[in-house]
């Protein structure tokens, strides 16, 4: 243990003087290995964070729901665009078979909504707002977060009452300088009580829906100011959400023979619906940002190539250097293995401080992104681990020739020279 402590604290010393007595040469070196660590972990952690925040956006969809739509989320829109343009919207008769014969699902929920409204209070206004109509149980599928207030009562959403719950941001915006809970709003030409509002979503870019733009009515409600049966006008959405322990293909399966039932297609007819989940959108994108991870490595691997051969052209230069003093330490009983390590080690310290100097630079690039762009970007563990480890591999390839070369010198011969 000693020896090694020795060894490790040799090689530190001659990295010192590699550094130190030739400054620029040393730089340039390491630059190769500092450029291959920062596309490596750059892109990987941009790619990373990237995908974190669209997993979190998407994440309020629900692992466990399942969305009855006209085309599969995994496929290009464009690609089959008339095979799916054919097929029958999502219908309130389909929620009401799947909410009548599902055994499998805890809930299911039927909405429709629209954009381009103006919303009213006295002299404050919101154009463009964007109205969600949901049937009663929504919320157990896809909470909603209230700041302040309550949902609808059974009684308001059956008999389709003018209550609103309105998204943070429009709240904010029509009620700048005081409550706005039981006040009364402009809405489809309507006065509506507000009766809650939803807590802030913040700035992820990548959300499904945001909800802070959002203003909320019941499903019975909306229906008296639009055609909800208008497929040009108005977009829906059907969710189901399996009971606890209820396996996903289950429940599938069991949908997909209610909707066919439902819209009486026959056996040998084809299913004019699809069925999504949160897993389908994560296998596009683990597709896509593996593509982007492959292409930053390729570039990050050429980089660190370029650099492996300045190390190693450093540790040869090092060894001409230091030939009588292999000589010496072979001499007075010095092993081949020690003088191995010593270089080997060295090597591996003079890239380490490399890919240090590369991460550090990752780092800071991406505190620069985060101030600039509405989501964060960070370095995990893992990518830190990985830059740390493709450096001392680094180290180790480099320097295992100019290492073999010292240990196998002649001692007599070394000392000579």
């Amino acid at each position: 243990m000693k020896l090694l402590i020795r060894i490790f604290y040799e090689s530190l010393r001659q990295a010192k003087d590699a550094l130190t007595g030739n400054k620029l040469r040393t730089f340039l070196s390491l630059l190769g290995i500092t450029i291959g660590i920062f596309c490596i972990i750059a892109v990987k952690s941009a790619v990373d964070s990237l995908q974190k925040n669209i997993e979190d956006g998407f994440s309020e969809l629900g692992s466990d729901v399942i969305y009855i739509d006209k085309q599969p989320w995994n496929e290009d829109p464009g690609q089959n665009y008339w095979k799916y343009a054919r097929r029958p919207n999502p219908s309130y008769d389909d929620f009401l078979a799947l909410q009548k014969r599902s055994k499998l699902a805890v809930q299911s929920a039927f909405t429709v909504f629209t954009g381009g409204r103006i919303i009213k209070y006295i002299n404050e206004s919101v154009s463009n707002a964007f109205i969600m109509g949901p049937t009663y149980h929504y919320p157990e599928i896809q909470p909603l977060k209230l700041q302040e207030g309550r949902y609808f009562t059974l009684t308001e959403y059956e008999t389709g009452s003018n209550k609103v719950i309105l998204g943070n941001k429009v709240y904010n915006e029509l009620f700048k300088f005081e409550s706005g809970i039981g006040k009364t709003v402009k809405l489809f030409g309507q006065n509506f009580q507000v009766i809650g509002y939803l807590e802030s979503e913040g700035e992820n870019v990548f959300n499904f829906i945001n909800f802070d733009d959002v203003i909320w009515v019941g499903f019975n409600t909306i229906k008296k100011f639009m055609n909800v049966n208008d497929n040009s006008s108005i977009g829906r959405m059907l969710n189901l959400k399996a009971r606890p322990g209820v396996d996903m293909d289950e429940l599938k399966g069991e949908a997909a023979s209610i909707i066919r039932a439902a819209r009486r297609l026959k056996p040998l007819e084809s299913d004019n619906f699809s069925l999504n989940e949160l897993s389908m959108l994560s296998q596009v994108l683990e597709s896509v940002f593996g593509v982007i991870n492959i292409a930053g490595f390729i570039i990050g691997i050429f980089a660190l190539v370029v650099g492996m051969f300045s190390v190693a052209n450093i540790m040869f230069v090092s060894v001409k250097e230091r030939t009588n003093i292999i000589g010496i330490k072979k001499a007075i009983g010095a092993k081949r293995t020690v003088i191995l390590l010593e270089f080997l080690i060295e090597a591996v310290i003079l890239c380490l401080i490399g890919g240090i100097l590369g991460l550090a630079l990752v780092f800071v690039s991406l505190k620069v992104i985060t101030a600039l762009i509405p989501f964060d970007m960070g370095m995990s563990l893992t990518n830190v681990m990985i830059g740390v480890s493709a450096s001392v591999i680094v180290g180790i390839i480099s320097g295992f020739l100019p290492a073999l070369q010292a240990s196998g010198m002649d001692p007599v011969e070394a000392i000579r020279a």
